[in-house]
């Protein structure tokens, strides 16, 4: 009997620890080194990543460990975001995260704060400026119906198309009224697919977002022709799930990556290919 009991009582023992041992910290995922909080961010690997990266130091001295995670494309950022695999993502402009919240309406998402613009670019190997475009000249652009609300309008200003009355940043390739040249906006490919597009040679003049342009080598001085204004420029954004806005942590990311540190950073890196926020 007293055998049985003690056997009973050693189950119930390994039991105990074994649920002890087995229940999940819910703060275990917010957990650092040495006690710091951890913060996992979403982002494109240039310049956004090489931005968190030179963050990461001035974190750490407010108690905060960041791990970025880099991505390839505009999609996965925001669905790693709704699924919670991330705190925050750094990578998109506002008309960008309106147009993905319209058309997904599971992702809850604010934005945080701006940090840095990037000019969108128009790039040619043969021609030095818009006017030497030829008839009928070739334009390959991003398939992102958000980016041509930016594209559309240097062309405009440039003289070479005009556009509808009114339609601004919403600009798309069907509100062009009057084209003279009949340049062609017919071929749209993936945002990331822009940079090798132009190395091989594609079309007259290739709109490729500046990001890209680092991330793909392309001398920017050298073949850029157009840009879009400063003054135009929309900033690329710290996205957040609606209910995390408040978080101490979020709020002392933005303030870092809007910090004078990071914008030193920003001028010296990139030479005025991007541009820190205001």
């Amino acid at each position: 009997m007293k055998k049985a009991f003690s056997l009973i009582i050693i189950a119930l023992v390994a039991f105990a620890l074994a649920a002890c041992g087995g229940a999940k910290d819910d703060t275990a995922d917010n957990a650092g080194e040495e006690g710091n909080k951890k913060l996992v961010v979403g982002a494109s690997a240039v310049p956004h990543a090489e931005v968190l990266e030179a963050a990461k130091p001035l974190l750490e001295e407010k108690g905060i460990d960041l791990e970025v995670q880099v991505f390839q494309d505009y999609i996965l950022p925001n669905v790693a975001l709704r699924d919670k695999e991330l705190d925050a993502n750094y990578f998109q402009t506002p008309g960008y995260l309106e147009l993905q919240m319209e058309e997904n309406k599971d992702f809850d998402f604010v934005s945080v704060g701006g940090v840095h613009k990037e000019p969108i670019g128009i790039y040619s190997k043969e021609y030095k400026s818009l006017n030497d475009l030829p008839k009928g000249a070739k334009i390959i652009m991003s398939d992102s119906l958000s980016d041509h609300g930016r594209i559309l309008p240097i062309f405009e200003k440039e003289g070479l198309i005009k556009l509808k009355e009114g339609v601004g940043a919403n600009a798309r390739v069907e509100d062009i009224i009057d084209n003279p040249k009949d340049l062609d906006f017919s071929t749209l490919i993936e945002a990331k697919l822009l940079a090798s597009s132009f190395e091989s040679g594609e079309g007259d003049a290739v709109v490729i977002n500046t990001n890209y342009a680092l991330e793909g080598g392309i001398d920017i001085g050298k073949y850029g022709i157009a840009f879009e204004g400063d003054d135009v420029v929309p900033a690329n954004l710290v996205v957040v799930r609606s209910e995390d806005k408040d978080r101490e942590e979020i709020k002392t990311l933005v303030e870092v990556l809007q910090s004078e540190e990071i914008k030193k950073f920003l001028q010296e890196k990139y030479q005025g290919a991007v541009i820190p926020g205001e």
